[in-house]
């Protein structure tokens, strides 16, 4: 009976865990929000070049004139392999392969709306997805009973405001409200839990060794949040802006559903269907942006952005019955982001964007899990404008993520999970394209 209420929790307790192995950014976050990517998203807060400020910096709705419609997406394709040292399969089970590539590759819209209420006053509406993206595994690699599909999707609803204070001062703000879903799934070991539960006469009643079926939880939930921020003119060519976004708190609520469960095991409370859930925070983060002015030809910016990924540091998955299924110590740390960027204006209609980054991550070497193994990231990007019409501009952006290699040692065998003992490489490319009417 502890055998099988520990492969549950692992099984629950994994794949809830993280439901997006490969992220843009650190984590399972998203940052991928129009025109930025080709300056590595340096200098998001104080920028303020579009719509899409709404989301970097509600305060930069201040410096555009009239309405401005802003409909923009990334292409997003992480790519996680591992290369499989000392791992040994799960008890009583074929060990499988190495998994593929987990990197699954996800489009990420958004969608922004400046309006021009009052000479000082502005209100925005955004559309976004801040978390999310999906990985998974072949689906008889090694590690299956550990994780085989991850996959998350948020909806965000951002209205703002924004109000000129002086000719120097802006400030902005607004109200979030967020929608999670995850679907997930893993192999569950029925052999093992069979013998350790009922010994060789029980494994027998099962059919014996090989005998596997597969979990798959759903959760959803909504909730509410804020972000703020000011933007500085400190001087004609520079500015400074500072911005802020609320934690998220959720308590998701879904299902647990076991395919396969030999007849032998079918009275097992551990292994019935049944409703979960699982109160889940998401990190807020602030942001230091500067912007400069160096010449008629090129502009320079900066960020800083912190995100408070500590609050992740256990999960407590409980059935609605009551019973714990299992916690899981985590202890992710709070991270640092830090970019740099430049653009060169070519003339009036052209202008080519470069920016780095340094992206770390809130996964140690100790908790690093094969749903999101993680590192550190280096951003190296490129990107564009062109202005079609005063009224109609195209921006586009390449980056590539250079991840470092991230080892794993996770050791499962007592809950029929098997060791997994390798190291993973990493990286990430992303694609984007964002069109802006101004009307």
């Amino acid at each position: 009976m502890l055998f099988k209420q520990k492969m549950l929790g692992v099984s629950v307790a994994s794949a809830l865990l993280v439901m997006s192995g490969g992220a843009a950014a650190s984590g399972f976050a998203l940052i991928e929000q129009g025109s930025g990517l080709g300056n590595a998203y340096a200098g998001g807060a104080a920028s303020a070049e579009d719509a899409t400020t709404i989301f970097f910096n509600p305060a930069g709705m201040s410096r555009l004139s009239g309405n401005q419609l802003s409909l923009g997406g990334s292409f997003v394709q992480p790519s996680a392999k591992l290369t499989n040292t000392t791992s040994t399969g799960a008890a009583l089970q074929t060990a499988g392969g190495n998994g593929g590539d987990a990197g699954s590759l996800a489009f990420v819209p958004n969608a922004y709306l400046v309006m021009e209420v009052l000479p000082k006053l502005r209100f925005g509406l955004g559309v976004n997805a801040p978390f999310g993206l999906q990985t998974q595994y072949d689906a008889n690699w090694i590690g299956r009973f550990q994780a085989v599909k991850s996959k998350l999707q948020t909806i965000n609803l951002n209205p703002s405001i924004a109000y000129q204070v002086t000719d120097k001062l802006s400030v902005g703000g607004g109200l979030n409200y967020q929608q999670i879903q995850g679907d997930l799934t893993s192999a569950v070991n029925y052999s093992a839990a069979a013998f350790a539960a009922g010994g060789g006469q029980l494994l027998t009643a099962i059919g014996g060794a090989g005998k596997e079926g597969v979990s798959t939880i759903t959760g959803s939930d909504s909730a509410w949040g804020y972000n703020f921020g000011g933007l500085m003119n400190v001087s004609e060519h520079t500015r400074v802006g500072v911005a802020y976004r609320s934690s998220i708190k959720y308590i998701m609520t879904g299902t647990v559903n076991f395919s396969s469960v030999p007849a032998a095991l079918s009275a097992s409370a551990k292994l019935q269907n049944g409703a979960i859930t699982l109160p889940i925070t998401m990190p807020d983060t602030f942001s230091l942006s500067g912007f400069h002015q160096l010449s008629d030809k090129w502009d320079l910016m900066a960020d800083a952005t912190w995100t408070g990924w500590g609050v992740l540091q256990q999960l407590k998955i409980d059935r609605t019955t009551g019973a714990n299924v299992q916690t899981v110590p985590e202890n992710w740390k709070n991270t640092w982001r830090f970019s740099s960027g430049a653009s060169y204006h070519y003339n009036d209609r052209w202008t080519a964007r470069t920016g780095i980054a340094v992206d770390q991550a809130p996964v140690t070497d100790a908790y690093r899990t094969a749903r999101i193994p993680d590192n550190n990231r280096t951003w190296l990007s490129l990107g564009g404008q062109f202005k079609a019409s005063k009224a109609s501009t195209l921006d586009f952006g390449y980056a590539h993520l250079f991840v470092k290699d991230a080892s794993i040692s996770q050791d499962q065998t007592a809950a029929g999970a098997g060791n997994l003992v390798g190291t993973y490489k990493n990286s990430v490319d992303i694609l984007a394209v964002q069109y802006a009417y101004n009307f």
